[in-house]
């Protein structure tokens, strides 16, 4: 976010800091609680407050895996780095179930469905369930619809579940003991010398040993390095009114994910997606209104796979997802800035990979530790 000259002129007060993390979602919310854990002292900071960027408005699915099917993992990025990726995945929702033991999160283990709408999606679906099983992952191949509503077959993975991702968030910072500045926009981030930052927001310029980016969707507006490889992206939902009685137990994707629905803790159906009819327009924009374009097909989308479900509409919302440039997290550090590091680009995956992204990052700028698939080294 930008800031002017009269909102921030240069003077603001001065703070050291020891370790400094930049987005309070749930990948910066993560990284404060990895920081402390690693025994430093850690100030997180965001422009608005927790969760309330694309951490706060997505669909709270607990679901294993990447954006793509398994088998078509293992064709573009190879047997092992599928399995690495997976393995990350399975790290951060078991992550989630940790941080939401402290009683406050919502959270429900009903598995999750992967649905065909094609015939030729059914043909992937089963061979994704064949390339999981044979990695041992155990998961449930369908070859008709498990819910009765015109899906041509399903994958069932009883492992994964859904969430209040805001409760989740405010959990985790409950159990970081970082402190956290609210409503601070970030406009400069300078390398003075090792171990040395100089970040200017607009309630202080901060000086700090090291600093964290979690920023994903945001992350071109504060570093020029993000340009082309972190693609701010739209996602659009909407939700019903509580209904009489519960439609479905368990949340679901269908069309390669570009569709997703699921039940709320108070008896409402969310359903979001739709981005793919309208690329152009979903692409490149930090504008988070709804369209009446999306939201038009997603209420089609709700008269043909739920077409009992009459209670009206009571909510519609946006936000913008960071999707990176070739469809997986990047973690790694600034080039010309090496005590900056970032975990960023999860490409509407944060749920999945967010935890363990987090873990690395921290890994990487303490100790120099190796990143693994998500090393940001791969886009040059």
């Amino acid at each position: 976010m930008s800031v002017s000259v009269w909102q921030a002129d240069g003077t603001q007060p001065i703070r050291e800091v020891d370790v400094l993390v930049i987005g309070a979602g749930v990948v910066g919310c993560a990284a404060a609680y990895f920081l402390r854990q690693a025994g430093r002292n850690v100030v997180l900071i965001e422009a608005r407050d927790i969760a309330l960027g694309a951490s706060g408005r997505n669909a709270g699915f607990m679901i294993t895996g990447l954006d793509v099917y398994y088998h078509q993992a293992i064709e573009r990025y190879g047997q092992a780095m599928a399995r690495e990726l997976w393995a990350l995945s399975t790290r951060t929702v078991r992550f989630w179930r940790e941080f939401a033991k402290d009683g406050t999160v919502p959270i429900r283990e009903c598995g999750a469905l992967l649905l065909a709408e094609s015939a030729e999606e059914a043909v992937d679906l089963e061979q994704a369930a064949r390339a999981l099983n044979a990695d041992g992952i155990p998961v449930e191949f369908h070859s008709s619809d498990p819910l009765g509503r015109g899906y041509h077959a399903a994958i069932f993975q009883p492992f994964d579940g859904m969430v209040q991702p805001v409760a989740l968030a405010q959990a985790i910072f409950a159990q970081s003991g970082a402190e956290l500045i609210a409503n601070n926009e970030v406009y400069a981030i300078r390398q003075l010398a090792p171990e040395r930052v100089l970040v200017e927001s607009r309630l202080y310029r901060f000086q700090a040993r090291k600093v964290l980016l979690c920023t994903n969707a945001y992350s071109a507006l504060i570093e020029p390095y993000f340009v082309g490889k972190v693609i701010p992206t739209r996602g659009q939902v909407l939700a019903t009114a509580p209904l009489p009685q519960p439609v479905l137990e368990t949340c679901g994707y269908s069309n390669y994910g570009y569709m997703y629905f699921r039940p709320t803790f108070d008896g409402r159906l969310l359903l979001g997606g739709a981005r793919h009819l309208f690329k152009p327009q979903e692409q490149d924009t930090h504008d988070d209104r709804t369209t009446e374009a999306v939201q038009v097909a997603l209420e089609a989308y709700l008269h043909q796979y739920f077409p009992e479900v009459t209670a009206p509409i009571e909510r519609r919302w946006a936000g913008i997802m960071g999707f990176s440039c070739d469809g997986l997290p990047m973690v790694g550090c600034l080039p010309d800035k090496p005590d900056v590091g970032f975990a960023v680009g999860f490409t509407g995956h944060g749920l999945s990979f967010g935890a363990a992204a987090a873990e690395r990052a921290v890994d990487h700028l303490l100790n120099g530790a190796p990143i693994g698939a998500l090393d940001a080294a791969r886009l040059g």
